[in-house]
């Protein structure tokens, strides 16, 4: 599949592989110890007939993505890393999507940082994924670039491939929790309708203000996995970055 300049593919050999593992390496830059993923479970993946497949541009890998097969017919995307600013994740997700769907798989899960506003808007505005669960420290302390020191608190989302994508809007609810000069402030919020900030940019904040981004972390934890841990939906994301959620 090839979406502008960018080929995406499956991937089958060691040497591909290796690459994935250098890619990956260079974006979250971990503890030796502490990889995404190692090259002997991408073969096991691979071969046990899972998703593993890549983005080409130029003949240069640009992106990678992981998938196991999973209960309920459904494929859970262990981990997916790209270099960012030009379509290439989308180009992995549309290629992943067509991957299932040729193989009677109609369901994709995976997690990510609810505090990345960036993948929020991707995941749930362009992809039309929905959280589903909110886990606290879902990968326990995580060694590298990105994530260090911080809890890795992550949201679980669905993704139905047969839905179609609805576009966000703006919407009228109580807002639980906004942004005022960097840091979570909360507010009492009740309604049918809530919304729930996020920081402009989490991993920015982690590198210079290391007592906020915990702050926005059991802010996030508080009012959105407390929303959520009450039935509360995850409808969509709005355009200035808040969660919509009904219920709860």
């Amino acid at each position: 599949m090839a979406r502008d300049q960018v080929a995406v593919r499956e991937l089958h050999e060691i040497g591909e592989f290796a690459a994935v593992h250098r890619l990956f390496d260079a974006i979250w830059r971990p503890d030796p110890a502490n990889p995404p993923v190692t090259v002997e479970l991408l073969r096991v993946f691979s071969h046990a007939g899972g998703y593993v497949a890549g983005a080409f541009e130029g003949g240069e890998l640009v992106g990678a993505s992981v998938g196991i097969l999973a209960s309920g017919n459904s494929l859970h995307s262990h981990v997916t890393g790209a270099v960012s600013g030009r379509g290439i994740g989308y180009a992995l997700k549309s290629h992943q999507r067509q991957w299932c769907l040729e193989r009677g798989i109609d369901r994709v899960t995976w997690t990510y940082d609810p505090l990345v506003r960036r993948n929020a808007h991707f995941n749930l505005t362009k992809l039309g994924a929905r959280p589903v669960e909110y886990v606290e420290s879902f990968y326990g302390e995580m060694a590298d670039a990105i994530n260090e020191g911080d809890e890795s608190d992550r949201l679980v989302v669905e993704w139905l491939l047969k839905e179609e994508v609805a576009p966000a809007g703006r919407y009228d609810g109580a807002v639980a929790l906004r942004e005022v000069d960097g840091r979570p402030v909360r507010q009492a919020a009740d309604g049918p309708v809530v919304l729930v900030g996020t920081p402009a940019d989490i991993e920015a904040l982690r590198r210079r203000d290391r007592d906020a981004s915990r702050a926005w972390r059991h802010a996030m934890r508080e009012v959105l996995g407390g929303l959520m841990a009450r039935d509360g939906r995850v409808t969509d994301f709005t355009e200035i970055g808040e969660y919509v959620v009904r219920g709860g």
